[in-house]
């Protein structure tokens, strides 16, 4: 392995750890939220907004996040929106009231927006196709630890200290990241992409992304997966509490099982994919089959929702989380490979109208539980959103190969 691959392997291990304490902090409401609503008195629906307000931000920044990325070092763009949703987490642990609540989740939604978008813009740059299904998988897989630990440390720290410490000492202690993330960008790197960026013309527009077919179709794929994930993301712990019963503790030790499983299956499924790629399979028929197969296989939460025995129902429970990491570790890694150029503006674009569903799931399952009294109806709708996203991906998204730009600027050399 030369120097320069070495390096963005460095930078990738850097951004799994990003991404780990990323999606730690937007989810560690969930794990306290029972508490919050006990301390500050508030009803269902206020949950569901709370639960739901780091995604008004985070999905309509998107578009402006791409933008910067494309136009600016996404690594310097990154690490400014990482210390501003640190900062919003930490001070999280001084809110008193709903009002401050909801405003320092906006901050956090605005602050993480920068993630995707600078995620996709590094790996379209420096990863070569064949092993792009691992550096997203990789990605993923944090994604989905950052869950799992949230939820079974997060969940010990509120039973036995309260939720303020919690989210005090995530804030803080996150900070440390940013020390060897900037240390480690090599200071001719940033320079030659500087260079580059000034010499290559402009890349596509969102214009001209927007009558791409192919890309509102991996808009409402996003859309629909999402829906599924940030219902899981957001309410499990409180569905596992006020459904099933479990104990705080208990619901620490089995509400994070879904998350490993993904995290793992994540992993698999994109070394996986490389792997069949690697050896001549098609790029579109791997990909499309990971994720569609995926997507339908998560739909056995529906059945978990239903079963009385919670053993049975955690098994399957986990096992449709476990799935997701199919369609999970392959999704983005056929956005970039369609975008090409334009990734940074395709991820911005199709991450804010898939982070709707993160507006939409965590609200719309607020009221069901309000009205209702029960979550079965919110695991319908989640289910209904998972075939809708296969259905994107088999009937709208083309083949997964490069999109044809009018004004496509050269692409940059890959390193792996």
């Amino acid at each position: 392995m030369d120097t320069a691959s070495r390096v963005r392997w460095s930078l990738l291990a850097l951004l799994v750890v990003s991404i780990f304490i990323n999606f730690i902090d937007r989810s560690n409401l969930s794990i306290a939220v029972t508490d919050i609503q006990k301390e500050l008195s508030l009803d269902d629906r206020q949950v569901g907004l709370l639960l739901s307000g780091f995604f008004w931000t985070y999905a309509l920044c998107q578009i402006a996040a791409g933008w910067l990325v494309d136009r600016y070092d996404a690594y310097r763009v990154y690490a400014a929106g990482f210390l501003v949703w640190s900062a919003a987490t930490a001070l999280t642990g001084f809110a008193a009231g709903f009002g401050v609540l909801f405003g320092l989740r906006l901050v956090l939604g605005a602050g993480e927006s920068v993630a995707y978008p600078a995620y996709s813009r590094m790996i379209a740059d420096d990863f070569p196709e064949r092993r792009r299904g691992l550096a997203n998988a990789l990605l993923d897989a944090g994604s989905k630890a950052g869950p799992a630990v949230g939820t079974l440390i997060g969940g010990l720290i509120v039973a036995r200290w309260g939720w303020r410490p919690l989210f005090l000492a995530l804030g803080f202690g996150a900070l440390a990241w940013l020390v060897p993330w900037v240390l480690a960008i090599p200071r001719g790197t940033v320079s030659a992409r500087r260079a580059n960026r000034l010499a290559r013309p402009a890349g596509p527009g969102f214009m001209e992304i927007a009558s791409k077919r192919d890309a509102w179709g991996t808009f409402l794929v996003l859309f629909g997966g999402n829906y599924a994930w940030f219902f899981i993301l957001t309410w499990l712990p409180a569905y596992l509490e006020r459904e099933r019963g479990f104990s705080k503790q208990q619901t620490a030790i089995f509400g994070s099982l879904p998350f490993w499983g993904l995290a793992a299956m994540a992993v698999v499924a994109g070394w996986a994919s490389d792997r069949l790629i690697a050896n001549g399979h098609g790029v579109s028929r791997v990909r499309k089959t990971f994720a569609v197969a995926g997507l339908l296989t998560t739909t056995l939460i529906l059945p978990a929702s239903m079963i009385g025995n919670h053993g049975m129902a955690m098994l399957l429970l986990t096992v449709g989380c476990l799935s997701y990491g199919l369609y999970s570790s392959n999704v983005w890694a056929i956005t970039q490979t369609l975008a090409g150029p334009a990734a940074g503006k395709w991820t911005g674009m199709q991450n804010c109208a898939g982070n709707l569903a993160g507006v939409a799931a965590p609200y719309a399952t607020g009221l069901i539980k309000y009205h209702t009294g029960h979550f079965f109806l919110a695991f319908v709708a989640v289910c209904f959103w998972l075939v809708v996203a296969a259905c994107s991906f088999l009937f709208i998204v083309g083949r997964v190969e490069p999109v044809h730009w009018r004004n496509a600027a050269p692409r940059p050399v890959a390193f792996g």
